[in-house]
């Protein structure tokens, strides 16, 4: 029987793991690399698709264009997020 996603689900990513944990300091670092790996994957892969289609070469670019989007994305979310969470903080109430 498939799994089906609902209430009481849990993801195979979310279950506990025997794999070791990264420690609490590097928590920043791993979000940064993360997220901007996530974004850059998502916004490079749109852009090239939209200035060129889905040509032969369309990996190859979309590659391309990762490779040249992620180093400075990576920096950039560092250097961002704890100025973001901050605005978020002040513009939301604390959970009750």
């Amino acid at each position: 029987m498939a799994h089906q996603i609902g209430i009481g689900y849990t993801p195979l990513i979310f279950k506990k793991s025997k794999l070791k944990k990264i420690p609490a300091k590097y928590n920043n670092f791993l979000f940064g690399g993360l997220l901007s790996i996530i974004m850059v994957t998502i916004i490079s892969g749109s852009v090239v698709f939209a200035n060129q289609g889905l040509t032969p070469d369309f990996l190859q670019q979309w590659r391309k264009g990762f490779l040249t989007a992620w180093p400075i994305a990576f920096p950039a979310v560092l250097v961002v997020a704890p100025f973001v969470r901050k605005i978020v903080a002040r513009l939301t109430e604390p959970s009750a």
